[in-house]
């Protein structure tokens, strides 16, 4: 049986936000950060976005800024696999 990561989203006062279960980080501006997490993509929005910290390792990612919204977003399927359903 396969243990999945809990996965955390923590926004503070709309200048903090601290996720966990983060794989990568796949683009950041100062209006938007792309992340990808096990099993679904997140996209964070807002002004002035900085990347406080990031571990592979365990996860955990912190950003600071004015964040103005987070959106959870399907991962994308394999092509090849959806022709084979």
């Amino acid at each position: 049986m396969d243990e999945k990561t809990v996965q955390t989203a923590i926004i503070e006062e709309r200048k903090k936000i601290a996720l966990t279960g983060v794989v990568s980080v796949d683009a950041f501006t100062e209006k938007q950060i792309a992340l990808t997490l096990e099993g679904c993509r997140a996209q964070i929005s807002g002004d002035g976005l900085k990347i406080v910290s990031f571990s592979k390792t365990s996860g955990s990612f912190a950003a600071t800024g004015k964040i103005e919204g987070l959106r959870f977003l399907h991962a994308r399927e394999n092509p090849v696999r959806r022709l084979f359903r």
